[in-house]
C-alpha cells in the first residue's frame, strides 16, 4: 500500500521521532528506501504549574529519539511546540470536559499538531513529506485528472490507528508517509532488535498524545476544581426513550426531520425524573458510558453514567448494561463538524449512504446509514451503540478505507 516510486525515493522526509519503537523503525525504513531522512522530536509540554507525572517522560523520550537518530546516522533536532499544544489541544480538552463533552485529544493532535504545525516546521526544512509511526496506510489513484489520496487501516488490526487520523484532509494526506502501516507490531519490534535500536523493547506510551505518562482524571483535577453534586438514577421506563426507537416498517431515508432528531439526539434529563442515590466530586470528571469512579454501592446491577449536566452539576445514571439511556441507535453531526477525507464521496443534501462506522478507537466497525440534511449529518446504526457522548468523533469507512468523520453533537 505504501506506493513509494523511484522518483520519490530521493526526496526529503522529516520523521516525528517520539522516542518510541514505531517512529524509530519508520525512520529506519525510510532511510533504507533511499529517502533523505531528518529526525525531529516534538516537545509538547513543560508547564511546571500543571504536574503531569512525577517523572519527566519527555526528557527520556527526547534522549531515546536522539540516540536512534545517531544510530541511524540521520540529522536530529527537537522542536518546542508546547505553546501551540496548550492552545490547540489542552485548552480545548479542558473546555470540552467543563462543558460536559468528551473530547478526543489524540485526533486533534494529529490534525492540529503533527500534520499542521509540525508539517509546516518540516516544510521550512524543505521537506517533501512528514512521516509518523502510525499503524495506517496510504495510497492514491487518479480521478478526473486529479490525484485522490486514500487513508487505509493498518495491516495489524489490533494496532490500526486510522481512527486517530480521521480528520486529515487531502492536502495533509498528500504530504504524509506511514512507513510501518503494512507491518505487524511484532515485525516492527523484530526490525528494531535486528538494527539494535535502543527503543526495541520500550513499552508503548499510554498517555495523552505526545505528553507521555499521564492519568487523565488526575490531570483534569488540577485544572477543573472538585465540586460536590448529586448522582441521580433514572428509571428504564422513561417515556422519552420511546421516541428514540426506530419506527417499524419504515425506511430510514423516509423518516421525518422530527423523528430523526428524536432518534439521534441525547435525552435531556432533569432531577425530578429520578432519585438521588449518592454524591460525586464534579460532573466534568465523568463521561457517558463510564462505570468506574461512581462509588455507589448496593444497587444490584452495575451503575453507568448516561448523561452529565455540568451546569447543574448532576450526573444521571442507569442500572445495567441494557438501560435504554446507555444505548442509542443514532447520533447527529452539525454541518460545520462534518469532514470528508474523500471529498469526492461527499454526500449531497437529501442523499443517504451505507458505511461501516465507529465512535471510539478499537471499537469493532458496525453498519450504519448516513443521511445528509440541510443542518447536518444523521448517523443511524443497525445495532444500538453504548455510550454515545457529545464531543466524541464518529468515523465512517468503506471496507478498510477511512472515508470521513465528524464531531458528535
Amino acid at each position: 500500500m505504501n506506493n513509494f516510486n523511484t522518483m520519490e525515493n530521493k526526496k526529503r522526509v522529516v520523521v516525528g521521532l517520539s522516542g518510541g519503537v514505531d517512529s524509530s523503525v519508520a525512520a529506519y525504513l525510510l532511510k533504507e528506501q533511499g529517502y533523505e531522512v531528518i529526525g525531529m522530536f516534538m516537545k509538547n509540554w513543560h508547564d511546571e504549574s500543571v504536574t503531569i507525572s512525577n517523572e519527566c517522560p519527555w526528557m527520556e523520550d527526547s534522549t531515546d529519539a536522539m540516540l536512534v537518530a545517531e544510530k541511524l546516522g540521520i540529522p536530529f533536532q527537537a522542536i518546542d511546540l508546547s505553546e501551540e499544544y496548550r492552545e490547540r489541544i489542552v485548552d480545548y480538552m479542558f473546555a470540552e470536559y467543563e462543558a460536559g463533552r468528551t473530547p478526543n485529544p489524540d485526533i486533534l493532535c494529529n490534525r492540529e499538531i503533527k500534520f499542521d504545525i509540525f508539517l509546516k516546521a518540516a516544510q521550512k526544512l524543505k521537506a517533501d513529506f512528514v512521516a509518523t509511526g502510525h499503524y495506517c496506510q496510504k495510497d492514491s489513484f487518479e480521478k478526473d485528472g486529479k490525484t485522490v489520496y486514500r487513508l487505509i487501516a493498518g495491516a495489524d488490526t489490533n494496532k490500526d490507528q486510522s481512527y486517530f487520523l480521521c480528520q486529515l484532509s487531502q492536502e495533509q494526506l498528500s504530504k504524509a508517509l506511514f512507513p510501518i502501516g503494512h507491518l505487524q507490531k511484532s515485525e516492527v519490534r523484530q526490525i528494531a532488535k535486528e538494527q539494535d535500536l535502543i527503543t526495541a523493547d520500550k513499552k508503548d506510551s499510554q498517555g495523552l498524545c505526545f505528553i507521555g505518562k499521564v492519568r487523565l482524571p488526575e490531570f483534569l483535577q488540577q485544572q477543573l476544581k472538585p465540586k460536590k453534586g448529586k448522582i441521580v438514577v433514572i428509571p428504564e421506563n422513561l417515556p422519552e426513550y420511546n421516541y428514540q426507537k426506530i419506527p417499524a416498517g419504515i425506511r430510514l431515508e423516509d423518516l421525518e426531520a422530527e423523528e430523526l432528531d428524536n432518534i439521534c439526539s441525547p435525552v435531556q434529563y432533569h432531577e425530578s425524573q429520578g432519585k438521588c442515590i449518592g454524591e460525586h466530586n464534579g460532573a466534568h470528571y465523568f463521561t457517558v458510558g463510564q462505570r468506574k469512579g461512581l462509588q455507589v454501592g448496593g444497587t444490584g446491577k452495575p451503575l453507568f453514567v448516561i448523561a452529565t449536566d455540568t451546569r447543574e452539576n448532576i450526573i444521571y445514571t442507569g442500572l445495567g448494561e441494557e438501560h435504554p439511556g446507555l444505548n442509542r441507535f443514532g447520533l447527529f453531526v452539525p454541518k460545520k463538524d462534518v469532514h470528508w477525507i474523500r471529498e469526492d464521496l461527499q454526500l449531497e443534501i437529501g442523499k443517504t449512504a451505507r458505511y461501516l462506522a465507529r465512535i471510539r478507537y478499537r471499537q469493532p466497525l458496525t453498519w450504519a446509514t448516513l443521511i445528509m440534511k440541510e443542518k447536518g449529518l444523521y448517523v443511524i446504526f443497525d445495532e444500538a451503540q453504548r455510550g454515545i457522548a457529545s464531543g466524541q468523533f464518529v468515523a465512517w469507512y468503506e471496507g478498510n478505507e477511512s472515508i470521513g468523520s465528524g464531531v458528535i453533537f
